[in-house]
C-alpha cells in the first residue's frame, strides 16, 4: 500500500500531529514517555471507572423509581438497554485497560544509561519541532487507514 506523502488534514489527525509533537516536546526521554503514558493510562482507568459505577448506581435507583413512569409511555424498556449497553461497553473498556496496565508494567523493567536518554532527547529534538516529519505522517497515516480507524 503506497502512503500519500501529504498529511492528512481531518481533524482527528491535526489533533493527532499537535499531541504527538507536544509529548515529544515535553517529554524527550525514555523514563518521561514511561511515566506519563503510565499516567495517561491510570487517569484513562480512574475516570472510565467512576463513570461506570456512577451509570451501575443510575441503572439500579432509575429501573425502580422510571418503571412505572416510563411503562405508560413505553421508554423503560430502550433507555434500560441504552444504559445496559453503555454499561458493557465500559466494561469491556476497563477489561481492555487492565491488560494493558500488565503490559505496561514491563516497561518499567526497562532502564538505561544516561547516554541513551541523551540520545531520546536528541532525537526528540529533531522530531518534535518538525509539524510535518515525514516518518510521522507515514505512520499516522497508515493507523488512520486501518479498518478500526477508517478514512473519514
Amino acid at each position: 500500500m503506497k502512503v500519500s506523502e501529504e498529511p492528512c488534514q481531518c481533524p482527528d489527525c491535526r489533533r493527532f500531529y499537535k499531541e504527538h509533537d507536544r509529548l515529544i516536546r515535553q517529554f524527550p526521554t525514555l523514563r518521561q514517555q514511561q511515566e506519563i503514558n503510565w499516567a495517561a493510562l491510570q487517569s484513562f482507568r480512574t475516570l472510565c471507572g467512576k463513570v461506570l459505577e456512577d451509570l451501575q448506581k443510575k441503572l439500579n435507583v432509575n429501573s425502580l423509581s422510571q418503571y412505572e413512569e416510563d411503562c405508560q409511555t413505553g421508554t423503560a424498556e430502550k433507555k434500560e438497554k441504552s444504559i445496559t449497553q453503555v454499561i458493557t461497553d465500559l466494561e469491556n473498556i476497563n477489561a481492555h485497560l487492565y491488560s494493558i496496565e500488565a503490559l505496561m508494567e514491563r516497561i518499567f523493567d526497562v532502564k538505561v544509561p544516561d547516554e541513551v536518554e541523551d540520545k531520546f532527547r536528541e532525537v526528540a529534538g529533531e522530531l518534535a519541532p518538525d509539524p510535518l516529519n515525514i516518518d510521522r505522517l507515514k505512520l499516522n497515516r497508515l493507523l488512520h487507514q486501518t479498518p478500526d480507524l477508517p478514512d473519514k
